[in-house]
């Protein structure tokens, strides 16, 4: 798998309808973030190991304000789980991979 980019645009079907039939995890992210670019590789890892259980996107917060204003996102890199069109978790700052498929396998 990989993690497929969005933008406010294409968010509705690519994170709320998806995650009506499986977890979509959405990393919210900036160029410029350095914990964001520590993060993403690790988010590329998870998507090659959850494979079609588990969705991955990406939304560049300086491109797409408006949704990151929408679910409350204060500062990057952070990563939300939705499930059934509703965020069900979120994490915030750099995490460890352990920590990221803890968070994941609760959920499957």
């Amino acid at each position: 798998m990989s993690v497929t980019v969005i933008n406010s645009q294409t968010f509705d079907t690519e994170v709320l309808i998806p995650s009506k039939e499986s977890p979509v995890l959405i990393d919210f992210w900036a160029p410029w973030c350095g914990p964001c670019k520590m993060i993403s590789p690790l988010v590329e890892e998870l998507s090659d190991e959850y494979g079609q259980k588990v969705k991955f996107v990406k939304m560049n917060t300086d491109e797409s304000p408006e949704t990151a204003m929408k679910y409350g996102i204060m500062s990057i890199p952070t990563l939300m789980i939705f499930r059934d069109g509703e965020p069900v978790d979120r994490i915030i700052g750099y995490t460890q991979k352990n920590n990221l498929k803890r968070k994941i396998d609760e959920l499957l």
